[in-house]
C-alpha cells in the first residue's frame, strides 16, 4: 500500500541534530540533578543538610543559597543554578530554595516539549512571555502592607524563620528584625550594611539582642579601665608603637649610651603621641588593626592607663567606615590631625562578660544615628552560624517590603493560583505557545506538591484539592504545614513578600531560557 493512503499526514515537526539534542539533554539532566538534590530542604518541614568540608569544618543548614555555595558542583550548566540561587538571594534575600526548584521543574516541562518537536527559540522566547504574564497575576493578587503596620511585617520575618532550623526562636527574632530594617530604612530602600551582625558564641539564641549602638569582640587593651562615661572616642588609623623604617636595615649600636638614648627616644615618641591623644580630650581611644607592626606598644599601654584612657585595639578595616557613621568620629590618619572636633561621643563604653570571654558596649550616642547592631549567640558554632543565615533572610524578606510594599499569601497558594490563571490564558493562544504555556503553568505545581511531600502529605490528592478551591475563587487557599490540611494561609498569617516571589519566577523563567539555548560546550584553550 503506498505511503499515505488512507493516512493522515503527519505536520512536520522540529528535528534535532544529533549533537546538540545531546548537549541539551546532558545540561537539563546536570540542572535538575541539582534541583532535586535541595528539593528536600523546601518549606517549614524541609530536612537539613550536613556539608562537610574538605578541612573537616561541618556546615548544617536547609537555605538553598548556602548549600549550593558550599556543594561541589563541576558541569557548568549545574554551576549556572548556583549562581541562580546566588541572584535570587542578592534581589530577594529569600526564596533561594523555592527559585531552583522552580527552574529543575520548568526544564522538566521544557524536556517534555522538546521530545515533542518544538524548537528550543521557541520554548525559551514562551516561557519568557509566560513569566512575564506570571509577574502580572501575582501583582494583581498583592496586598499592600505599610510599613507603619508593625505586626505584619513581624508576621512575614516569622514566615521567613519559620523554614530555619532556629523557628522556634522566630517569635523572638522576627521582632529584633523588623526594628532593625526600619531604624536603618530610607524612603524605598535599606541598606543592610548598616545592620552589623555580631557572632558571640556562648548562651543561647534566646540571648540575643539589638543594641542601639556599637559592640566590640575585643577586650579592652587597657585591663585597669573597663568602663568609661561621658566617652569621647577617637578612632586612630596609625600605630602607637616604636617606629619601622620603610627598607629593611640594620641599626648597629656599639655602646650602652646609643642603647640608653634610643630607648629613651622611643619613650618620648610615645609619650608625645599619648599626650596628644589627652590633650584633645580623648577618653576612649580605637585603634586599626596593622599588619606591619604592632598597633600598641606595651610602652603606649601603660602611658594610656595612666592616662586613664580606654584602648581598644585590632579594630577591622572593614568596619570602620560603619564605626564612624555610628558614634559620629572621623577617622585620623595621623597625630597631627588629632583635634577635639574629629572625635565621637557616647554616654557609656564598658567592658562587660559575656560567657567565657568579655565584649564592649557603647551605648547611649550623642545624635541617633542611622545604624544598629545584632548580637548573635549560641551555644556552638553550627548553631550561630546558622542563626546569623537566618537572620539575614529575615532582614532580607523586611527588606523587600521597603522596596516593594506588597505581600502575597504562602503555602504554595501564589503558585497553583498563577498556574491555574495561566492555564485559562493558555486556551486564548494558538500553536507552539499554548503547549508551551500549559508547561509553565504545570510547572509552577512543584512548589506546593513539593510542600506536601515534606509535610508528609498526598501530593497528587493536595494538590488536586488546591486547584479545586482555587477554582471556586478562594485565591489564598494553601498548604497548613501545622495541621497538615489545605485552609486559607492568610488567616494563618503566613505571607512573604511580593517581590520574593515575582524575582523567583523571573530569575528562574531566565535560566532556563538560557539552558535551553545552549547546544555545544566548547572548551577554551590554557592562557
Amino acid at each position: 500500500m503506498p505511503q499515505g493512503i488512507g493516512q493522515k499526514q503527519k505536520p512536520s515537526a522540529f528535528k534535532d541534530r544529533g549533537k546538540p539534542s545531546s548537549i541539551r539533554y546532558s545540561n537539563i539532566s546536570a540542572a535538575k540533578a541539582v534541583a532535586d538534590a535541595i528539593r528536600t530542604s523546601l518549606g517549614p518541614r524541609g530536612m537539613d543538610k550536613m556539608i562537610q568540608a574538605p578541612g573537616g569544618d561541618i556546615t548544617i543548614t536547609n537555605d538553598g543559597a548556602t548549600i549550593l555555595k558550599e556543594m561541589q558542583v563541576i558541569h557548568p550548566t549545574a554551576k549556572m543554578l548556583v549562581e541562580l540561587a546566588k541572584a535570587q538571594d542578592i534581589e530577594a534575600g529569600d526564596g533561594t530554595t523555592t527559585v531552583v526548584v522552580l527552574a529543575g521543574s520548568l526544564l522538566s516541562g521544557a524536556q517534555k516539549l522538546l521530545d515533542r518537536g518544538i524548537h528550543p527559540t521557541t520554548i525559551s522566547e514562551s516561557f519568557e512571555r509566560a513569566a512575564t504574564k506570571a509577574t502580572e497575576i501575582l501583582e494583581r493578587m498583592a496586598v499592600a502592607v505599610s510599613l507603619e503596620n508593625k505586626e505584619a511585617l513581624i508576621r512575614i520575618a516569622t514566615t521567613s524563620l519559620n523554614s530555619k532550623v532556629v523557628s522556634q526562636y522566630s517569635s523572638l527574632l522576627a521582632p529584633m528584625c523588623v526594628d532593625a530594617v526600619l531604624k536603618v530604612a530610607s524612603p524605598g530602600n535599606a541598606d543592610l550594611g548598616d545592620i552589623r551582625v555580631i557572632k558571640k558564641l556562648g548562651g543561647t539564641v534566646e540571648d540575643t539582642e539589638l543594641v542601639d549602638g556599637l559592640i566590640f569582640t575585643q577586650k579592652s587593651s587597657t585591663p585597669s579601665i573597663s568602663r568609661v562615661e561621658k566617652a569621647k572616642i577617637g578612632l586612630i588609623q596609625f600605630c602607637i608603637s616604636p617606629p619601622k623604617t620603610d627598607m629593611e636595615n640594620q641599626v648597629i649600636i656599639s655602646d650602652y649610651t646609643q642603647m640608653d638614648r634610643v630607648l629613651r627616644e622611643e619613650k618620648q615618641y610615645i609619650l608625645d603621641i599619648c599626650k596628644a591623644v589627652k590633650k584633645a580630650g580623648c577618653t576612649v581611644l580605637l585603634v586599626q588593626k596593622s599588619i606591619l607592626r604592632d598597633a600598641l606598644s606595651d610602652l603606649a599601654v601603660h602611658f594610656l592607663s595612666k592616662l586613664k584612657i580606654m584602648a581598644i585595639k585590632d579594630v577591622e578595616r572593614d568596619n570602620v567606615e560603619f564605626i564612624c557613621k555610628t558614634i559620629g568620629c572621623k577617622p585620623i590618619a595621623s597625630v597631627d590631625h588629632f583635634k577635639p572636633e574629629m572625635l565621637g561621643y557616647a554616654d557609656v563604653v564598658e567592658e562587660v562578660p559575656t560567657g567565657e570571654s568579655k565584649i564592649i558596649r557603647v551605648t547611649g550616642l550623642a545624635s541617633p544615628s542611622k545604624t544598629v547592631t545584632l548580637l548573635v549567640k549560641g551555644s556552638n558554632k553550627l548553631v550561630l552560624e546558622e542563626a546569623d543565615r537566618s537572620i539575614h533572610d529575615a532582614l532580607c524578606v523586611v527588606r523587600c517590603l521597603v522596596k516593594k510594599g506588597f505581600l502575597v499569601a504562602g503555602g504554595g497558594a501564589p503558585e497553583i493560583e498563577v498556574s491555574q490563571k495561566l492555564m485559562e490564558h493558555a486556551h486564548s493562544l494558538t500553536g507552539m505557545e499554548d503547549f508551551c504555556f500549559r508547561a509553565f503553568a504545570e510547572a509552577l505545581e512543584v512548589i506546593p506538591s513539593t510542600l506536601a511531600e515534606n509535610v508528609g502529605l498526598s501530593p497528587i490528592a493536595t494538590v488536586t484539592e488546591l486547584r479545586n478551591r482555587h477554582a471556586k475563587g478562594e485565591t489564598s487557599a494553601g498548604i497548613n504545614v501545622r495541621k497538615g490540611i489545605v485552609t486559607d494561609i492568610m488567616d494563618e498569617h503566613v505571607v512573604q513578600p511580593l517581590l520574593v516571589s515575582t524575582s523567583a519566577f523571573q530569575l528562574a523563567a531566565e535560566t532556563v531560557r538560557s539552558i535551553l539555548k545552549i547546544d555545544d560546550i566548547v572548551y577554551a584553550q590554557r592562557t
